[in-house]
């Protein structure tokens, strides 16, 4: 069995509720197969967290929500990185490692929608994605765009800045809220909206001299199905704020793109 004692981790994330609570998982589940690990966490913020006011669709999506934690891992500041895979760029900077994954959550997408909406007439998303694969379910429905954490979207959904919204149930599930107050939540199957490549699953991204501790302790099973998706978006050229989507279900890759 793997040991790491004497030595500090140091593992930096993202600052929302959500990235905090998929790290406290992640080393949950190293220090329970790497005797001896310590670690500290470094929560930071990224441009996709700070520039609130964007349009993903318009401004692209790719790193916005990552490069800020790679530089720092580049910079020696940090070890160890964990991001939602389906933010995750294909590509990978040169000394950086992608270790492997947590088992995967609940991958599919739902409809978050304002209690007392039968048929939501405004949904609110920034996801290209998502938008173009739910206009088929509600064709009459108005768009516009949302950003914040879960529970600020959330927020504003009970507010009325629209009838719903559109979120992963994974990150619904490792927050507790799929059944939050004042709101419903309607997961859709895989067939009506393919989730993005890698939702669902915890990544942990490494400096390579670490690959070799890591990379035995995590799952091969959500491994291969992630980077089984993660190389067909790259043939799509998509991103995380792209309109495709490539999810491994039951042995087959099933892969859409506008």
């Amino acid at each position: 069995m793997n040991s790491f004692a004497s030595t500090l981790v140091r593992v930096v994330t993202r600052k929302s509720p959500l990235a905090m609570a998929q790290t406290e998982l992640a080393i949950a589940w190293l220090c329970e197969r790497i005797p001896g690990l310590q670690t500290e966490i470094l929560p930071m913020s990224t441009v996709g967290d700070e520039r609130l006011n964007w349009s993903l669709a318009e401004k692209g999506g790719k790193g916005l929500f990552t490069s800020a934690l790679e530089e720092a891992m580049l910079k020696g500041m940090a070890d160890l990185a964990v991001h939602s895979a389906k933010d995750l760029p294909t590509e990978m900077p040169d000394g950086l490692s992608l270790a492997g994954y947590l088992p995967r959550e609940d991958a599919r997408d739902a409809l978050v929608v304002r209690a007392g909406v039968a048929l939501p007439n405004t949904i609110a998303t920034g996801s290209p994605r998502r938008r173009e694969q739910l206009r088929r379910l509600y064709p009459e429905a108005n768009w516009v765009e949302i950003r914040g954490n879960v529970g600020t979207r959330m927020d504003k959904i009970r507010s009325g800045v629209a009838d719903a919204t559109v979120m992963a149930m994974a990150g619904l599930k490792r927050l507790g809220l799929t059944q939050p107050e004042g709101l419903s939540v309607l997961p859709f199957s895989l067939e009506d909206c393919i989730p993005a490549a890698g939702q669902g699953a915890i990544a942990l991204q490494c400096r390579q001299a670490l690959l070799p501790l890591l990379e035995p302790v995590l799952c091969q099973e959500t491994k291969r199905a992630v980077d089984a998706e993660r190389s067909a978006l790259a043939v799509m050229g998509g991103g995380c704020q792209s309109a495709a989507a490539a999810h491994f279900h039951q042995g087959q890759l099933h892969c859409w793109q506008a």
